[in-house]
């Protein structure tokens, strides 16, 4: 009986290794615990936005609930681990429930992704158009207003003009979606700026155009050409005209004047008879400032006119017909004519 004792484990080397295959049993399960912490928490796609004053706490608790992560505190201890912990952005995160925990960390380690709007300007719409556009767009319209009304905001209009009038770039913009109102108009006003380069700037001298000037008589190109294919050939009739000193009798001007759009003008209520300081009817030259915010091929078609008619004389005349077409004369006996024949 005592050589079989004496064959059998002791007792106190029984007891070690049950200890041993319980923490080796207890280390197994923290870590087969831990790896199906890592693992994805097979919610769907969720896109998460930090803004000022989140905490990775809090990010971490609304995440678990989304069912991006399975364990909140995990991805804290991670990125704690990791030294990310105070890497969070104010933006947009675009996670999901099939990344793992470690996927997830370095996505909110990373650069957020900015939310922005776009707002598309038309070509040739006007300072009083723009606050309902961005209305639309989610922004505050008076306000909008307010900061199109101020001409100090460019060193064209400045003393010239009440508004922006013709120095907003029609074009799409990417804007943060709470972006105050200066910013936005400042924005659009540098786009504007880019146009007046150097050489554009001294082809216009070249034609006795100050950038203002420049940027009016396109204004008024913009309004009266039906599609960019015209706009040198109606540049071309203005600049002659011009020179000449013949009154440049341009319709959406004496609209603009009485603050009509151009369909409402009644020639029989004396609207071109009406004097105001935007008529090209009743006073020679340009009007008192651009009538609408010309777009690229406005701009450029006034420093690349057509200014001659295919036997050599001057254009001076032109009439948009029934047929679509834009006919161009010298006289206004040919004027005439073709408004008989074709209007």
């Amino acid at each position: 009986m005592t050589r079989l004792q004496g064959r059998g484990m002791p007792l106190w080397a029984r007891l070690l290794l049950g200890l041993v295959l319980l923490l080796l049993l207890v280390a197994l399960a923290a870590f087969l615990y831990v790896r199906s912490l890592m693992a994805p928490a097979g919610g769907g796609p969720y896109t998460l936005e930090v803004k000022p004053g989140d905490t990775l706490a809090g990010v971490a608790r609304n995440l678990e609930g989304r069912g991006v992560v399975k364990n909140g505190d995990a991805l804290r201890f991670l990125m704690r681990r990791n030294g990310t912990a105070g890497s969070l952005k104010e933006g947009l995160y675009d996670l999901s429930g099939q990344m793992s925990l470690a996927q997830v960390a370095d996505k909110l380690a990373g650069p957020a992704r900015i939310p922005t709007v776009n707002v598309t300007i038309p070509e040739g719409r006007r300072i009083k158009d723009l606050p309902a556009i961005f209305a639309k767009a989610g922004f505050d319209a008076a306000a909008i207003r307010a900061a199109l009304g101020d001409p100090s905001m460019s060193p064209y209009t400045k003393g010239k003009q009440p508004n922006l009038e013709g120095f907003v770039f029609p074009a799409t913009y990417e804007f943060r979606p709470k972006e105050t109102a200066v910013k936005v108009v400042q924005t659009m006003l540098d786009r504007m700026e880019t146009e007046f380069t150097p050489a554009n700037v001294a082809r216009a001298r070249a034609l006795g155009l100050e950038v203002r000037d420049w940027v009016i008589l396109a204004s008024m190109v913009q309004a009266e050409a039906a599609n960019d294919g015209e706009m040198p050939v109606i540049a071309g009739v203005f600049l002659n005209r011009l020179r000449e000193g013949i009154a440049l009798g341009s319709d959406p001007t004496v609209a603009y004047g009485l603050g009509k759009d151009l369909p409402e003008l009644d020639r029989s209520a004396g609207d071109f008879t009406k004097d105001t300081p935007y008529s090209t009817y009743t006073r020679q030259g340009l009007p008192a400032g651009p009538i609408n915010n010309p777009g690229q091929a406005a701009l450029n078609s006034i420093l690349a006119p057509k200014r001659q008619l295919g036997d050599g004389r001057d254009a001076l005349y032109f009439l948009h017909a029934r047929d679509g077409k834009i006919y161009v004369n010298h006289t206004y006996g040919e004027h005439l004519r073709d408004n008989a024949v074709h209007r």
